[in-house]
């Protein structure tokens, strides 16, 4: 069996004292790798963390991104507007259950789910807190069954389907008695 060669030198001492080259000679077969110290690939990765979250998550600079699911600009009272055409939009899926076109029923879901989705987040944010944890319930089912309704639709299970737009409708008429 083939000996291994390893040499070891430093590449420009002054500047990069962290990089080293070696010259491996394992089979007859030369090889170079550059070698960097656990130090240097410390303070590597945490320059790049520091500058992600200043970039990311810093919320006084213009060009920092923010992840709100409230519509900038709108007003409870908007958000009560829109919501009952929302609604109504979700329920408007009946007639393609009814007509089995299960991808309009997947398209449809997603549009108008999307949107209420928003304007219910928006609603809820300025109830009192006392009323804000039935809220947050209701909200969760609504979007359960919203999710069980889509992977029912796309497994074109029809009993599965047209109970999960029952229990839409029945969580949807909870919420604006709520409201």
């Amino acid at each position: 069996m083939a000996s291994s060669h390893y040499t070891f030198t430093n590449h420009c001492p002054s500047l990069f004292h962290s990089f080293k080259t070696c010259s491996i000679s394992y089979h007859q077969k030369n090889h170079e790798c550059l070698l960097i110290s656990r130090r240097y690939l410390t303070s590597i990765s945490l320059g790049a963390t520091l500058l992600y979250k200043d970039f990311f998550c810093a919320t006084n600079n213009a060009s920092s991104v923010e992840f709100q699911l409230m519509t900038p600009g709108q007003s409870p009272e908007e958000a009560k507007t829109q919501i009952k055409l929302h609604a109504r939009n979700l329920l408007k899926i009946k007639p393609f259950i009814d007509s089995e076109s299960w991808k309009e029923v997947r398209i449809a879901l997603r549009e108008s789910s999307s949107l209420l989705k928003q304007d219910l987040y928006t609603i809820i944010q300025t109830k009192p807190t006392s009323e804000r944890g039935e809220l947050r319930r209701l909200y969760s089912d609504l979007f359960n069954n919203v999710t069980t309704l889509i992977n029912a639709a796309e497994d074109k299970d029809e009993n599965q389907v047209q109970e999960c737009y029952d229990n839409i409708a029945t969580d949807l008429n909870k919420i604006f008695a709520r409201i």
